[in-house]
Formats: C-alpha cells, sequence, structure tokens
C-alpha cells in the first residue's frame, strides 16, 4: 500500500459506518427568532470556515393554533431564502396531529430540495417512521431523511428498532416529556441542569438512546438543557453528555449555547495535535501497527483519531498542515442515510 492513500480509503469504516452532522441542532418558532437564527449561522459559517449548526424551523411548538397552514408556508419561504450551503431543517407536527399530513405536503413538498432532515417529534414506534417516510415519498421528497424525538418510556424501549430505520439519521431525547410521562414518578429537578444527569431513569434513557444510535451508526442529539445565561453550568452540562453519556451533537434553544456547544463538543488543540502526528506517523508505516509515545498504535486507534479529525473539521477548528491537506484532498463524507 502506498503512504499516500488517504486515511479514509486506508481506514474502511473509519466513521464506523455513522453519519456525520454539525455538533450543534438550533431550534426557533417564531419568525424574528427564526430570521435571526439563519443570519447567525451564516455568518458564523463565514467566521469557522464551515457550517457548524443547524437550524431547525419549529412548526411543532412555533405555529399558532389554528395557523398551522401559514406558519408552514412562512416556514417554506425562510428555508427558501436561507443562504446556499447551509443546513436548514424543519420540526413538524407530531404524525397523529391533525397538521401533519399538511405540513410534509407543503414543506417537504415546496422546501424539500432546500432541506438537509425533517425532525419528527413524539415518535412512538417504527411504524410512526415508517408513516412519515411514505408521506414524503407522497411529496416528493424522497431522500430527505428523517431525524426522531424520542419522549416517552415506550419509545425509549424501541429506541434500537426506531433508530435500525434506514431514513433515520439522528435520535434526540425529549427531556420534558420523557419526564411528565412518569406521571410525577420523576420529580420536576430532574429536568433542570444538573438532575437530569442524576435522576437513574432519565440517565438510564438517555444511554438507552446513545447506545441505539451508535450500534445503528446514527447520532445520538442531546436534548435541551434550558439553562443559558449561567454559562459555566450550561458548558458542564454539555460536557457530561459529550464525555460521560455518549452523544455527539446537542440541541440549542437560545443563540448564547451555539458558541458552547460547538467548543465543548470539538475536540481539543492537544487532541487535535496528537491525532495528526499519530495518522502521518501511521501513514508512513502503510498503515501497519506502531509505536508511539511508549504505546502501540494500530487500525483501532487510528480509526479513533480520523474520527477527532472528522470532528474537528465538522467544528471549524485549525488543523495542522497534514490534517488540513487531507480535507482538501478529499470530499465530506455523506449526511444521508437514505
Amino acid at each position: 500500500m502506498s503512504t499516500t492513500v488517504h486515511p479514509r480509503e486506508a481506514l474502511m469504516g473509519a466513521q464506523g459506518g455513522a453519519i456525520a452532522l454539525p455538533v450543534c441542532d438550533h431550534y426557533s418558532g417564531v419568525e424574528a427568532r427564526m430570521r435571526k437564527s439563519l443570519q447567525l449561522q451564516a455568518e458564523m459559517a463565514q467566521e469557522f470556515g464551515a457550517c457548524v449548526f443547524d437550524v431547525t424551523l419549529d412548526c411543532e411548538d412555533g405555529a399558532p393554533v389554528g395557523a398551522e397552514a401559514e406558519h408552514a408556508a412562512l416556514v417554506v419561504s425562510l428555508a427558501r431564502g436561507a443562504a446556499l450551503g447551509m443546513r436548514v431543517a424543519v420540526r413538524v407536527h407530531p404524525v397523529d396531529h391533525p397538521a401533519f399530513e399538511q405540513d410534509i405536503a407543503t414543506i417537504a413538498g415546496q422546501a424539500g430540495d432546500r432541506l438537509c432532515h425533517i425532525m419528527l417529534p413524539k415518535v412512538e414506534t417504527p411504524a410512526d417512521v415508517e408513516r412519515a417516510s411514505r408521506a414524503l415519498h407522497a411529496a416528493g421528497a424522497r431522500q430527505l431523511p428523517l431525524h426522531a424525538l424520542i419522549e416517552s418510556p415506550a419509545a425509549v424501549h424501541r429506541a434500537f428498532d426506531i433508530a435500525a430505520h434506514p431514513r433515520i439519521e439522528s435520535l434526540s431525547f425529549g427531556l420534558m416529556d420523557f419526564v411528565s410521562a412518569h406521571g410525577g414518578a420523576i420529580p420536576g429537578e430532574a429536568m433542570g441542569v444538573q438532575g437530569q444527569f442524576t435522576h437513574p431513569l432519565v440517565v438510564r434513557a438517555k444511554v438507552e438512546i446513545a447506545s441505539a444510535c451508535h450500534a445503528n451508526g446514527k447520532v445520538p442529539s442531546h436534548g435541551v438543557v434550558t439553562e443559558f445565561k449561567d454559562r459555566e453550568a450550561f458548558a458542564a452540562a454539555a460536557r457530561r453528555a459529550s464525555r460521560e453519556l455518549g452523544f455527539t451533537r446537542m440541541w440549542s434553544i437560545h443563540p448564547d449555547q451555539i458558541r458552547t456547544i460547538v467548543e465543548v463538543f470539538a475536540p481539543g488543540e492537544g487532541e487535535i495535535e496528537t491525532a495528526t502526528r499519530i495518522l502521518e506517523a501511521a501513514a508512513q508505516a502503510q498503515w501497519a501497527p506502531i509505536s508511539f509515545g511508549g504505546k502501540l498504535e494500530d487500525r483501532a486507534s487510528y480509526r479513533y483519531h480520523w474520527q477527532v479529525l472528522e470532528r474537528a473539521h465538522r467544528t471549524g477548528r485549525r488543523l495542522p498542515d497534514t490534517a488540513r491537506a487531507w480535507f482538501a484532498t478529499t470530499t465530506t463524507p455523506e449526511t444521508s442515510s437514505t
């Protein structure tokens, strides 16, 4: 094997079959905030040299009751007006809501070519995903991926089956509805910035969702942390979601949360430097095992270090010259599972 072989080619399955998505998913549903979110997305893409967060325009919580059709039309207009190259998604109503079919027909039918995915709330079974998939087909959006929001104990139980659906890219955890679904058996503080990382039932649900995603090559997305004034408290929560629970993506519900998520979920400078040096040495050894810093490194660790560099690239981190060249000579991995 030539030492010029690209790491992604040499390390077949370097992503473990997983989908690569931005680490932050920002939600807004009020018109003024949706417009500001799209503007901020474009500005930060210019700053970082990459689209470092998704903007999800919200119909479920954003549409006024009785004005669902008007809100869907607004979302279409905003999505079609977003800057080229930006990642814009829409959260529609649940499959059992009267507005669901209309949402899909309008939004996917008129803006499906400008969307990165549809977020489907209150998914209970794989049948819900299949129903949404059929609706997307009917709307002409045959390749548009789905993300699913897991919000009940029964849905957590079925998370592996839901994640296995070929249309699914990512599962998110709906904390508030999950706690409420227990009829008071879980205290309210389990919805807080600290309690959601200590209550056993909540932590178990998060671990199940993360495991289901990793088992199927999908992206586990940590849901809402409502704290946005105390940056340190929010950053600590993001670190726990990333380092302890295995989430590789997180929701933002306030613009002040976005940079914190990107910073926390991005690898550090030391990690990037180490990953680059190990992969440089591995390439020189034609990807055979090597000794580095007194430790054995082989293809298993090479894959891990390649994933570090992929994550650094997605979060707009500064890369050493060698790593930057690797990304300049290859295309970004596909972000769709369909």
